[in-house]
């Protein structure tokens, strides 16, 4: 018998306090995203295309896991 209580303290431990190194490294990464949503969106949409993030926006070619340089 699994005891329920138990199980939702483990769920709602405290989160430990970041340092503000750390809580700078997360702005600055939201602020990363927050560009490239914005840059992604101004982008012409594809017509009958694969789907899918920009292919070469590592300087790869993925499909289904497999990637190629081109």
């Amino acid at each position: 018998m699994i005891d329920e209580s138990n199980k939702t303290q483990a769920h709602h431990a405290p989160q430990k306090a970041l340092t503000p190194a750390a809580r700078r490294a997360l702005a600055e990464a939201e602020a990363r995203r927050q560009k490239y949503r914005e840059t992604e969106a101004t982008l012409p949409r594809e017509i009958g295309g694969r789907g899918g993030k920009e292919p070469g926006r590592y300087g790869d070619w993925e499909v289904k896991g497999l990637t190629s340089d081109f």
